[in-house]
């Protein structure tokens, strides 16, 4: 290196130093809001070559989830935390009312050994459960993936089946309507009751009221969410919404009722 290169460096590495120490200033002078970052540094959404991701207004992505690439996301569906939907070598289409629970796996495969094209294709109101990995594989309509369950390449799951938590699919296997598959490898296991397939279809219901909620709390501004954790804290409750989306009912103070009202208020027009 030169005497420029030299003298180039020395001068990026200060100005980097001198921002790493500003930003260490402005941290401690934010204090207890040091969490409430106005510009994420994070993408929920990032193309992908010529890829976008594609989300309906009426679905939720969690603020730490990463949909990359050729991503379809239908209305009411709900991505939750830490998940990773990686569409960069094939397209991943998730249906509506569909939730996918935090930090699970959604990737594709752009062909196996025999030439077959692997898009991942989840269907209407299905449940993903907690750190599931889906790869290459369709799962139909109101069908049920248990919390780390794996599907690998061509596995096809059909309508109101279940894989169990835990079970291991290998690949190209076809699970039939209305069966319990578990295990490593995933086998058959039993027959599921009418009680249970029905089911399947109200824990996707819930679990999209349920986004609505959390939603409805990412969105709010720090002001907001400060003034209304005055509140909840003064009364001892969590917010009417919050509630009803896990199914509990009360009776809300006449104070927390006018709060819309006064939150307008506190709204800095445009």
């Amino acid at each position: 290196m030169g005497t420029l290169g030299r003298a180039f460096y020395a001068v990026g590495f200060w100005i980097r130093e001198t921002g790493q120490a500003l930003d260490r200033l402005g941290s401690r002078l934010q204090g207890n809001y040091l969490f409430q970052e106005q510009l994420s540094r994070h993408r929920p959404l990032m193309n992908l070559f010529d890829k976008a991701p594609s989300v309906h207004k009426d679905a939720f992505v969690a603020p730490s989830a990463s949909l990359l690439g050729d991503v379809h996301v239908g209305p009411s569906s709900s991505i939750w935390y830490g998940c990773v939907l990686r569409g960069d070598v094939n397209s991943i289409v998730i249906g509506s009312g569909t939730n996918i629970q935090d930090n699970s796996l959604v990737h594709v495969a752009k062909s196996n050994l025999s030439g077959k094209v692997l898009p991942t294709t989840i269907g209407d109101n299905v449940t993903v459960g907690h750190s599931a990995v889906l790869q290459g594989c369709t799962v139909e309509d109101e069908a049920f993936i248990g919390m780390g369950a794996t599907l690998l390449d061509g596995v096809y799951v059909e309508k109101h089946a279940m894989v169990a938590a835990g079970a291991l699919v290998r690949q190209n296997t076809r699970i039939p309507y209305g069966e319990v598959w578990g295990g490593n490898p995933a086998r058959f296991l039993r027959k599921l009751t009418e009680d249970e397939m029905t089911f399947f279809s109200q824990s996707a219901l819930n679990y999209s009221n349920l986004a609505q909620a959390h939603a409805a709390e990412n969105a709010k501004g720090l002001e907001e969410s400060e003034f209304v954790k005055v509140l909840h804290k003064k009364f001892a409750r969590r917010g009417e919404e919050y509630e009803s989306a896990l199914g509990g009912v009360h009776e809300t103070p006449a104070e927390l009722n006018a709060q819309d009202n006064v939150l307008l208020d506190k709204v800095p027009k445009a």
